[in-house]
Parts: structure tokens; sequence; C-alpha cells
């Protein structure tokens, strides 16, 4: 029943808008002059490509659970009127003359679980595009086409982080196919077409507008999503986004919405991603991204001044791979990467997506900025695990600490570590620095969310070693006229954040 239920939407609730009233504005009718209900072509694009948009369907075995009132699924309570209402009712009864849940009673055997999505081919010898989601942990898959005809598919390849999978049919004769458009060349409001099998009903024909670009959803690391009030519903998943050329500039991924339906708040992946990911899946079966290996944070206004970073932008190096590429290239904790293999890093979500998108093995040129001046790094690009943990910063040994300061500095209480400390709050013996063992409520530093058992490691770049260092570290920023100290901060387990805190 969960599998049942789960839709690719992403709830979210918002508020409501406040009412414009008529007075307010003068809307436009279908007979005012020049008002314009959409393109023409919409009819057209739809008739030319709509053969080649597929439904797919999937079934997987899932195991019975022991019976009992308490194990029963009861009919969910829904609004009138929903688009629910009638297929989940129409569910119930089937399984009720089945001897479904309702049946009570002891172990049931294992059942089918069916679920239903979109697709669309790219080559006529029966190359399907879906997304992932939509077949994944399938035990069977069927493309079924505009005709009625069903097709058993087989998985070439599926990749989680961008939720898109490849199947192959074997048909007998070839298939209608559509072509990949430049996503990157779409403008905002140009007209946009989604077709889909939204809530089962079969080849679905919307359009809209392209609302914005880029969208991060923070569905995953490589997030660049195409937004679009074009209806897109449950159902809808791995069906195309089109433009008026007919070509696919976006594969529907998901939605926004309180209900389950849509309220013109469509999200697609970019042609461009769904390109390079698709040749990597026929290719290998899997996808070779490239590994930087580097941990990274946002570069905050506050961190930007503290790095004499003008304007902020770039991606915040926290920590470096030992293993990793970046180490014997030299870049290092602090540093800032505003350019990777010539393309600008203005925030850092983008160095993600374009390390990943960028060949393995290729010696790519970065630049850095690394305390207020420019250099640039040649790195050697490897390949991304992508079961591998988060990296973890190496940490260089320090002086030993003076194991009884404790005081107070940027709203904090500081110590020195010992093995009493280690234990406590389970340090590593990797970390090393000055512990924080109490954050004064109302600070900076609790606003930034610091608790006692992380370790500054250094300051401004420069390691401390104990609490007084600490303090002479603030003393001489105070004196520069700096406003902002910026900290690195280890967790417990070693995981690096630069934090920047004001210098009271």
């Amino acid at each position: 029943m969960a599998r049942l239920l789960t839709a690719f939407t992403h709830a979210l609730r918002r508020p409501a808008l406040t009412a414009i009233t008529a007075a307010a504005i003068a809307l436009p009718t279908l007979s005012t002059p020049g008002f314009a209900r959409g393109p023409e072509a919409v009819a057209d694009v739809a008739e030319k490509v709509i053969d080649a948009v597929v439904n797919i369907s999937t079934s997987q075995k899932v195991e019975g659970r022991a019976g009992g009132g308490g194990g029963a699924q009861q009919m969910p309570n829904l609004p009138p009127g929903s688009p629910f209402e009638e297929f989940f009712e129409e569910f119930f009864k089937n399984r009720r003359g089945q001897g479904g849940d309702d049946q009570g009673g002891g172990n049931r055997a294992p059942r089918r679980v069916s679920s239903l999505g979109s697709g669309f081919i790219i080559d006529p010898s029966g190359i399907v595009i879906t997304n992932n989601h939509v077949i994944n942990e399938a035990d069977e898959i069927n493309v079924i086409l505009t005709d009625g005809s069903r097709l058993k598919a087989e998985v070439v390849g599926k990749d989680q982080k961008t939720d898109l999978a490849v199947l192959r049919v074997k048909p007998t004769k070839p298939l209608k196919a559509v072509k990949f458009g430049d996503s990157d060349a779409l403008r905002l409001g140009e007209w946009v077409i989604a077709i889909g099998n939204p809530f089962s009903l079969g080849g679905t024909v919307t359009a809209g507008i392209v609302s914005a670009r880029n969208r991060d959803i923070n569905s995953g690391p490589y997030d660049n999503y195409i937004q679009t009030d074009a209806a897109i519903n449950r159902g809808n998943s791995g069906g195309p986004l089109f433009n008026l050329e007919g070509e696919v500039i976006g594969v529907n991924t998901a939605i926004i919405s309180p209900s389950g339906g849509s309220i013109g708040i469509g999200f697609a992946v970019p042609s461009k991603t769904v390109q390079a990911v698709v040749s990597q899946l026929q290719q290998f079966g899997e996808i070779h991204r490239g590994w930087l290996g580097v941990k990274i944070q946002q570069v905050t206004d506050e961190i930007a001044e503290s790095l004499n970073l003008k304007p902020t932008r770039g991606a915040l190096v926290a920590g470096v791979d030992d293993k990793g590429p970046a180490k014997p290239a030299g870049i290092e904790a602090g540093d800032v990467i505003v350019k990777f293999d010539g393309k600008d890093i203005k925030e850092m979500r983008d160095l993600p997506r374009i390390v990943a998108d960028t060949p393995v093995g290729k010696d790519v040129d970065v630049l850095i900025v690394r305390k207020g001046k420019e250099e640039k790094k040649t790195v050697k690009l490897g390949r991304l695990d992508d079961t591998e943990k988060p990296v973890k910063a190496a940490v260089k040994p320090d002086e030993p600490a003076d194991k009884s300061v404790v005081q107070k500095s940027l709203g904090l209480q500081l110590s020195g570590i010992n093995d009493d400390l280690r234990k406590k709050y389970k340090i590593k013996d990797s970390v090393k620095g000055v512990v924080i063992t109490g954050v004064d409520s109302g600070s900076a530093a609790a606003d930034k969310r610091l608790a006692a058992g992380s370790t500054i490691v250094a300051i401004e770049q420069e390691q401390v070693a104990q609490p007084a260092d600490v303090q002479r570290k603030v003393d001489s920023l105070k004196k520069a006229g700096k406003k902002t100290a910026l900290l690195l901060v280890a967790t417990a387990e070693g995981d690096m954040l630069f934090v920047a805190l004001p210098i009271e």
C-alpha cells in the first residue's frame, strides 16, 4: 500500500495569496484585443510527437504481513471530488474480492503491487527514457505504446541522483522516436508542452511556460530543474517536456502540491543533464562522475568579508580528502573555488554539478582565491565512488594543548583537548585544536548552532592549539579593524565547517 500511495510530488504547504479585487486590476478576456490563448503550434507539436510518448507499467512482489484488525488497511479519507476517490474505491473493492487486508486472519501470501508512470522513446530500435523512481525496485516493467500494445522492458541503467533511467524494449518494427533539444537555450516565458500519463488516463497534453531555470528543490546534489506551470500530475513522472520545435528539453520529475494535483509548479530535469546521463548509462550501465575530493560549503557575506573576497561567490573548501585529486594539486581548506574548467562557480551548488559532468581523468584548471589573492591549480580529475562516505578533512598535528585553561571568547567556553573531554564528547583522536565546552545563549555562536563538543581547528586559516591562541588571534583581528573571525570547526567525527563569528 505504501508504494501504491507514493506519488512523485513534493508536498509543501504554502500560505494563501491575498485576494485582489476586480476593481484593483482588469483581467483580460477572450474578447480582449490581442489576448493570446497560447501558440497555435501546440496542436501541431502534440500530433507530431505523441506516438513517441509511452506509459510505463511496473509491478513488484511484496511480502505479506501478519493479519488482524490492527493490520487492516482502510479507505483513506479524501476530500469530496478528489481525483483519487474513485481510484481508491476501486482498489479497496478489488482487494475485498481477493480476500485482502480486511479479511483479517493469519499470514498473507506475497502479493503484487502495480504502479504507472510515463516515458518517451529516443531511438526507433527501442530505447526509452523515464524516471528512476518510476521503475525502481520493480520486478516487471512494461512499456505501453499509444496503440495499446505492450512491450516487456529491461533496465539498461539507472541513476538515483538525477532520478533517470534508461530502458530497452524489442519491437517488431521501428518505433516513433523524438530528439533532444538544447535546454540551455530556454528563455523564461517560453512555451513548453508536457505529455504523459496523469492519473492513469493515458496520453495527455498540457501546455505552459518556462517559469524558472536552475531550480534547487533539495532533492539531490545535482539539482538544476526547469520550473514550468504546464499541468503535471501524478503519473506524469518520466514523461517529456517539449519545446515548440517538438524537441525534448526536459523530463518531468516532480511537483509542489499540498493535494497531489497540479497547482502550476512543476519541475523537469533539463535535457543537457539527461543527455549526459543517458549516454553514460547506455555506454557503461552506470554513471562515471568526476571527483575532486573536497568538502565544500556556501560562501556567506560574513565569510567573504573574512576572506577578503569581493564579490561574494564560489565554493569554500572546508576539507580535503587525503586520497583525493585536490590534495596533490595543492588545494587546501580555506581556499575558495571561483572557477572550474573555465566555468564560473557563482555559488556552492554549482561546483558539484560541474565537477560531476567533467570527464574522469581530465586535467582541469581550477581558479581559487587564497587569502584574498587568486591562484590557479591544475587537477587531474578522479572518479566519484557514489558509495563512499562524506569527505573527512585531514588535520595536521598541533602542539600539546594547555589542558587546564578554560576561558570565554566569541561567546564560547573553550578548553584544551584532554582524554576526559575526548571521552565525554566522543572526539576522534584525529581531531586537534581547542574544544568548545559551552556556548553562551543569545550569542552569535548559538545562532550559528555551534555546540559543546565541537573543536576549533583554526582561526583565519591559522592553527590553534590552546584557548590562549584563540584569544590572541581575536585580539589581533580587532586591532586590524576586522569585524568577523573565520573559524574552522570540526565535529566530534572530524567533519569540517567554516563559521564566521562577529568580534564583539
